[in-house]
């Protein structure tokens, strides 16, 4: 193991590490919506309409060049 890389160098954007959470709170929020819609007889809602992806913690993911200087540190496991 002392000689594996990693395949993809992507990272984060910010200091999150993770998106769970968010996702999670996002997920519970649809559904629930959803469930509400079909007692009422209603239309489904859309995933955009019910939670807003630029409010997440994580603000994306970016690849690591191989000419940056940076791309040795991030590639070694």
């Amino acid at each position: 193991m002392s000689r594996s890389y990693k395949k993809n160098p992507f990272t984060g954007i910010t200091c999150t590490t993770s998106e769970k959470k968010d996702k999670r709170i996002a997920n519970r929020r649809f559904r629930r919506r959803c469930d509400q819609a079909l007692i009422r007889g209603e239309e489904m809602p859309l995933e955009n309409e019910v939670s807003n992806i630029w409010d997440f913690s994580k603000d994306g993911k970016f690849r690591y060049e191989k000419s940056s200087e940076w791309y040795k540190k991030v590639i070694r496991k």
